[in-house]
């Protein structure tokens, strides 16, 4: 059995990687900043716990020491992804991360570009930025260009763990307070309020009002390998303002997995000339779905199931259509509606 080292592995969204990769058939090696945390989580599992920080590069090497692989789930990742990326290119073994923070996606995916070589670093493998790649990249078929793709989030709710609250800080600091869209073929930072307008979301959900260039790691993962100058993604209001309300509780266990009640629907829609294409994926709690998102890249990973090396992103490295397929049973997705725009 393979080991798998996850960083980060007391977080919210980290604890659901650990459970996912037994689940899978790998033994998770525990590791993060907070040594009391770890054995906390360890106690009673059989599990190795190995203390780490990403300012001691030396216990980042013990923590990956006989790893196959990594799974980076602390955030944030302008923090933490560059020192453990280092760490799995010295160790020689492949590095996955949960990012949802754009900037630190986009710094990923340029300063690894030509240093990764034959290692694979996958950022942003996560439901923000990985499933939407996924899906407009299985929507294109074998295409590799499009006029515009538009990824439309329409969640139930938002209930943001702590690390989401301190990325988006990290993230606010970075851009000074602006937001940030992709158009004309690249980031750009504004400083005006986004727009809202109705989308059409597919049954039973149906029209709901959305903020309009509500930009998530997607506007970097799917331009970052298909030609594609105009990255929309939008928000349902209710869960953006339940974002923005610092009173918001973190996510509550609703069921014997630990996942909330949440659920979401992402839509995406992809325009190349007259032709519009459209990929649908279902299913509950943003956080718990990303740990197989992120296991399933492991497994693929390790099993040669790549088309690429190096720094990508998941449309790129992985078969997008059937990668989406193996997540059935967590995601129940529709990639039969294409129709004239």
């Amino acid at each position: 059995m393979h080991k798998v080292a996850a960083f980060g592995a007391y977080g919210h969204t980290g604890r659901f990687v650990v459970d996912e990769l037994k689940e899978r058939g790998f033994v998770p090696i525990l590791s993060g900043r907070d040594a009391g945390r770890l054995d906390a989580l360890a106690s009673g599992s059989g599990l190795e716990a190995r203390p780490a920080s990403v300012d001691d590069p030396a216990s980042l090497d013990r923590a990956l020491a006989g790893a196959a692989a990594v799974i980076n789930c602390a955030g944030p990742f302008a923090a933490t992804a560059a020192p453990v990326i280092e760490a799995a290119l010295r160790a020689g073994i492949p590095y996955v991360d949960v990012a949802a923070e754009i900037e630190a996606n986009a710094d990923t995916l340029a300063h690894f570009a030509d240093r990764a070589g034959g290692t694979a670093v996958v950022p942003a493998m996560a439901f923000f930025g990985g499933l939407g790649d996924l899906l407009a990249t299985a929507a294109l078929g074998d295409r590799t260009e499009a006029d515009e793709v538009h990824v439309a989030y329409g969640l139930s709710s938002w209930h943001p763990t702590h690390g989401t609250r301190a990325a988006g800080a990290v993230s606010h600091r970075r851009r000074n307070g602006r937001r940030v869209r992709y158009a004309g073929g690249r980031l750009e930072y504004r400083d005006d309020e986004a727009p809202t307008l109705e989308w059409p979301f597919p049954d039973p959900m149906g029209s709901r009002t959305v903020i309009g260039e509500f930009a998530m790691a997607d506007v970097v993962t799917v331009p970052s390998h298909l030609s594609v100058p105009e990255v929309r993604t939008y928000m349902t209001v209710e869960a953006a303002r339940d974002l923005a309300d610092p009173d918001t509780p973190a996510p509550a266990p609703a069921d014997e997995r630990g996942r909330s009640a949440q659920t979401f629907l992402v839509d995406v829609v992809v325009r190349s000339g007259g032709t519009e294409r459209r990929a649908v994926a279902r299913g509950r709690d943003i956080y718990a779905v990303t740990a197989p998102l992120a296991v399933e890249a492991v497994d693929r990973l390790l099993t040669g199931r790549t088309k690429t090396t190096g720094a990508a992103s998941a449309g790129k490295i992985f078969d997008a259509p059937d990668f989406l397929r193996a997540l059935s049973p967590h995601i129940s997705v529709d990639l039969s509606r294409s129709c004239a725009s």
